[in-house]
């Protein structure tokens, strides 16, 4: 147990475990594999439809609301519908066998469930009917809960009419619903990760020890990122140990290949099948081609330099990092002091940067409890606007508050004020937030917890059409689902690129974002397609709509003198379909006609 934490933690620690146990089981990968034996897909070219509902109670998320039986009975009477049922659970086993068997004794042809969200169950449901011989896109979900019962939930009549209405539209698109089928792709079983920090390095490692290639690029001289300055983590571990072993065994792995001073040029591919061209940053080497099956973007951040507090105009006033710096050196300043302050979200919580940067309460009790041990005498003060000594953290804090570490709690409107006199002693005032009435501390050392901000790569991340927040952070596809994952495929993230967290949290996620990779480079291929749009050559009038809008370069002119979209590379978004002027492009099972319908 390490104590509580979010839906987002909790899944990319699951899956780090994954990345981890996969490391141990390197040698005997594949070897208990086998290869699930599927029926062949049968031909309903001619057939008219033939429809089963299976209608979900979702336990009480959807029977304790709206009237199951009665959606159930009203589905029995849409055009197309051969079966309706309903059940307790869909998704359980034993509904899953059931269902198989109704799909062959009625002879259906189409299946539409109503019941949850497709984000989650779309691909269970879908392997089962792929299992008694029908197109896994034969299928259509009604979701009943997330946009009906949980939205109506003191409206039982309301919620059981608008569940019969989202049947009735999953029912007529299911009508028009055609097979659809999938390209086979090859897969380049290595990964390219981008960052030498410890997220990086951890990722590019882990890759290597289960036994593939990985290539790590890195656009400074050395490896370490912003580690190299941490003295110790949370829980008092020595980091510069910790680093120093974990650069050797990058550096001297077989499977892995350091690129240092080297930022990427180009990018081009799709899952499973990325060509990217390396390039020296000094651009003196000639550039350097790998072929990669996967990314992982750890590109870092660094600390905020504080414009405010004289920071960088008094020898007194520190940041964290050089705190730690001047710690670990045994700095004459250190050690002569008799008074500190600490000055929580110094550029973070503001306008500019309304983030929290999550590490910095912690560093400050830590680094406060060092000072203490030091020197018992020494006056420790922590100036706060919100502390958050979350989890286990929260020891820390007792611990610092028995020590005799003063806290004292400040507004935004009113920020302590720092001065120095022409004899460089400094005055800090703050105004007590419960008496309201100023009070002066004489620091001798000032150090300010600032904002961890992300590195400018705007160019890198444009190459690889990956979004970023307004703070300039990496956005995953989703928070809970898919934490480590960027919304295009075969491309994810780790560390402080995706927001500020601690040690611990950045090594989990790089192995997160490595279980992730897994998926596919471990495969010799993988099925691509499917869902995509196509282009009517009669249409398209080649006005190049469809080039400029695909925010993964899909469409391209063809030597037929029309558009041409590869199946391989469109991702099914439709964004050329709403743009094309001429109606030339549609999208497979989001046709016009099925939309209308539905």
């Amino acid at each position: 147990f390490q104590g509580p934490k979010d839906i987002p933690q909790s899944v990319m620690e699951a899956s780090a475990a994954v990345a981890a146990s996969g490391e141990l089981l390197a040698g005997a990968r594949g070897t208990m594999t086998r290869t699930k034996e599927l029926p062949p897909e049968k031909d309903f070219s001619g057939e008219e439809p033939r429809v089963g509902v299976f209608v979900c109670n979702c336990g009480i998320n959807i029977g304790g609301i709206a009237d199951v039986p009665a959606v159930r009975d009203y589905a029995g009477t849409l055009p197309n519908v051969v079966h309706a049922e309903d059940n307790l659970f869909t998704c359980s086993q034993d509904t899953q066998d059931k269902m198989k068997e109704v799909i062959k004794e009625k002879g259906i042809n189409r299946v539409v469930v109503a019941s949850c969200t497709p984000r989650t169950h779309e691909p269970l449901f879908q392997e089962t009917i792929r299992d008694v011989g029908l197109n896994k896109y034969l299928f259509e979900m009604a979701n009943i809960r997330d946009q009906n019962t949980w939205v109506h939930m003191n409206e039982p009549e309301k919620a059981t009419e608008k569940a019969k209405d989202l049947v009735r539209m999953a029912v007529a698109k299911a009508a028009l619903i055609e097979p659809l089928q999938q390209v086979t792709l090859n897969v380049k079983c290595s990964a390219l990760v981008i960052g030498g920090g410890v997220a990086g390095m951890e990722a590019a490692l882990s890759v290597a020890e289960q036994g593939y290639q990985a290539y790590l690029v890195e656009k400074s001289g050395e490896l370490g990122g912003v580690a190299r300055r941490l003295r110790t983590t949370w829980k008092g571990e020595k980091v510069a140990p910790y680093l120093r072993n974990l650069i050797q065994r990058v550096q001297n792995h077989p499977q892995l290949q350091v690129f240092l001073e080297t930022q990427v040029k180009e990018t081009t591919g799709i899952i499973g099948n990325f060509t990217t061209i390396l390039a020296t940053v000094n651009g003196k080497d000639s550039p350097t081609v790998i072929e990669h099956g996967a990314t992982i973007m750890a590109t870092g951040g660094h600390e905020y330099e504080p414009q405010e507090y004289l920071y960088g105009k008094h020898p007194g006033v520190f940041t964290h990092l050089d705190f730690d710096e001047a710690i670990t050196k045994k700095d004459a300043r250190i050690g002569s002091a008799k008074t500190a302050v600490f000055i929580q979200c110094v550029g973070s919580r503001i306008p500019e940067r309304p983030y929290c940067s999550k590490t910095c309460c912690t560093h400050s009790l830590e680094s406060a409890l060092t000072l203490k041990k030091m020197n018992p005498d020494m006056d420790v003060y922590i100036l706060y606007r919100d502390l958050r000594s979350y989890g286990f953290r929260e020891d820390l804090y007792r611990e610092a508050r028995e020590k005799g570490v003063i806290f004292i709690r400040y507004d935004l409107e009113r920020p302590p004020e720092l001065e120095a006199d022409d004899g460089q002693n400094l005055t800090l005032e703050i105004i007590d937030h419960v008496l309201g009435r100023p009070i002066r501390i004489s620091p001798d050392l000032v150090i300010l917890a600032t904002a961890i901000i992300p590195n400018e790569n705007k160019e890198l991340f444009e190459l690889f059409k990956v979004p970023i927040n307004n703070e300039g952070f990496l956005i995953e596809a989703h928070m809970k689902l898919r934490p480590v994952d960027f919304s295009s495929d075969g491309l994810f993230m780790a560390g402080l690129a995706h927001y500020p967290k601690p040690l611990d949290e950045s090594i989990a996620q790089a192995k997160a974002a490595v279980a992730r990779a897994m998926t596919i480079i471990s495969k010799e291929s993988i099925l691509v397609g499917g869902v995509v749009a196509e282009v009517n050559p009669d249409l398209c009038a080649v006005c190049l709509t469809c080039v400029r809008t695909c925010p993964y370069s899909a469409p391209r002119i063809g030597d037929e003198g029309h558009a041409v979209i590869d199946p391989a590379e469109c991702r099914g978004c439709g964004a050329c379909v709403a743009e094309c002027p001429g109606k030339a492009i549609s999208l497979k099972h989001f046709t016009d006609e099925q939309i209308i319908a539905k």
